[in-house]
């Protein structure tokens, strides 16, 4: 039970595609539950990830980048980020200052004007800038222009000022009781988290065109009786026959370096062994496929 002051909200992390949202969370959190890939728009889902602390517990929601929608998954991811602005008490709005503010900000930032909620600018990347100065020159003019409540420096790959910005968030929240049990961490089922750590294995190894057609359903997911292992069947879907054939590479060798090395971090996160089967399967234009978008878990 949370003690007499204790605080307690919500903050969504937003911003453009491949800025470090998911970076951030994770290392917020301690836990890797938000995939990261170098690819744009690698976060499809809206994902609530739980920090918990003696003082304050904060359930931070991790969002798609807002984009330009191209399709209806597109459109979905985008309608998820908005979506998740209404129902926070707090807004961290990352922007990457190692390849600078640009039109994809200030669009995000033109949004913002029309909601109430705080917003917090995150200036991202600092570990990557040769000139700190300039860096910091540019996203305090952008804060102050865009007239948001705070801004800090930061770099989510090496933990830079993240102590300072987790107390910046929590001076934004409320008091009140805590959401989620202390052991909770996040909101998704382990299903959905597996089929997200197949899907990020993907990202890494597979060429440009392809990640971005690339669904994972997870078929089956079962504990074997009397046995600390887990058995895990699960569909990679692409849209195009000629994508089937490299994602399972000669003899099948992409195949099997994916489901290597997806069940390494599965197998790390449920702490158990896992066996795991994949099977590739070719589903046209699903991402404009409004039921397939729903029997692939984007409702």
């Amino acid at each position: 039970m949370a003690g007499k002051g204790h605080k307690s909200g919500f903050a969504a992390i937003i911003g453009r595609p491949n800025v470090g949202k998911s970076t951030l969370i994770n290392n917020l959190i301690g836990e890797k539950l938000s995939i990261i890939s170098d690819k744009p728009q690698t976060t499809r889902n809206r994902i609530q990830c739980v920090l918990n602390r003696p003082d304050y517990q904060v359930v931070f929601i991790d969002t798609p980048g807002i984009h330009r929608p191209k399709n209806k998954l597109g459109e979905y991811m985008v309608r998820v980020a908005k979506n998740a602005l209404d129902e926070v008490d707090v807004i961290i709005f990352i922007v990457d200052v190692y390849q600078g503010i640009g039109g994809g900000d200030r669009f995000i930032a033109e949004e913002l004007r029309q909601i109430k909620t705080p917003v917090v600018l995150a200036a991202n990347k600092i570990d990557k800038v040769g000139k700190i100065e300039e860096a910091e020159r540019q996203a305090k003019e952008f804060q102050q222009q865009m007239e948001f409540d705070d801004m800090i420096m930061i770099s989510a790959v090496d933990r830079t000022n993240l102590d300072r910005l987790e107390h910046t968030i929590v001076s934004y929240l409320p008091i009140g009781p805590k959401y989620y049990p202390d052991d909770m961490i996040t909101d998704q089922p382990e299903r959905f988290i597996a089929a997200e750590l197949i899907r990020e294995k993907a990202l890494e190894l597979l060429k440009e065109e392809v990640p971005h057609g690339i669904g994972v359903e997870i078929v089956s997911f079962k504990e074997r009786q009397n046995k600390n292992i887990i058995d895990i069947n699960a569909t990679i879907y692409c849209e195009k026959k000629s994508h089937r054939g490299i994602i399972i590479g000669k003899g099948g060798k992409m195949l099997r370096e994916i489901g290597s090395r997806a069940r390494l971090d599965i197998e790390k996160l449920l702490g158990t062994r896992i066996y795991l089967e994949l099977w590739v399967k070719v589903r046209k234009d699903w991402r404009d496929s409004a039921i397939d978008l729903k029997n692939l878990g984007y409702e």
